[in-house]
């Protein structure tokens, strides 16, 4: 049974979506304090992460940070009452996958996290379980990526995108198609998250960020990974 943590201390809220989950079929926790439910995140393998925003304890931005530092990458899914894209561009830049901005439809919630569910259990990976190109390694199997030897710590979303540049070397990938396959194709997001997150990638694998040898842009078109010298193993 799929075993979500809902993470909310409004108290009417939290019933509604406990109700609503369980007659879907879930196996659903329920947790008001961001700091109990962060630990309890870290201790517990839960399929998916219902996290507001607002909370006593730590809020969920702090919630979501830890949870991806610490390396774990079940889908997070932010409930929040904010509307200023600032704010919901931070929670995806963290690592959170998708958001919903209250009030919404339990309908909309439910297709949402079906959709998040679907994709994480589906093919993530390459076939391959290591490429190398310059001196950088990216571990599929562990979910690493070493240069010069040395661990690089990668937040899922760069994660996402450099497995999504290697699997296609060589070809340009639009931001529409960088979007849908980092974030999934029903989530919010702006080009701009995409170069962000291109120029954070690339801080981690170019030898000189500023002139890029392996993730170029291409004007008006998008990003190519050119991989010449890919090693497979």
């Amino acid at each position: 049974m799929t075993h979500i943590l809902v993470v909310e201390d409004e108290p009417g809220i939290a019933l509604g979506l406990e109700d609503d989950l369980k007659m879907e079929g879930y196996e659903v926790e329920v947790i008001g304090d961001g700091a109990v439910a962060c630990r309890r995140a870290r201790e517990t393998a839960f399929d998916l992460i219902l996290l507001d925003v607002m909370l006593p304890g730590k809020d969920g931005f702090e919630i979501c940070r830890e949870l991806r530092r610490a390396g774990l990458r079940m889908p997070i899914l932010m409930l929040t009452a904010r509307t200023q894209e600032a704010e919901k561009v931070m929670g995806l830049e963290l690592g959170a996958d998708d958001y919903v901005t209250k009030p919404f439809s339990t309908r909309e919630l439910r297709a949402r996290i079906k959709a998040l569910l679907r994709r994480s259990v589906g093919p993530q990976e390459p076939e391959t379980e290591c490429y190398c190109f310059g001196s950088v390694e990216v571990d599929f199997l562990r979910g690493e990526l070493r240069n010069n030897g040395r661990a690089v710590e990668l937040t899922p979303i760069e994660f996402k995108l450099l497995t999504l540049f290697i699997r296609s070397a060589g070809r340009i990938l639009s931001r529409d198609l960088l979007l849908s396959g980092a974030w999934g194709a029903d989530t919010f997001a702006s080009d701009r998250i995409v170069d962000n997150h291109i120029a954070n990638l690339r801080k981690k694998i170019e030898p000189d960020p500023a002139n890029p040898r392996y993730l170029r842009n291409v004007r008006g078109l998008g990003y190519i990974f050119e991989g010449s010298n890919v090693t497979q193993f």
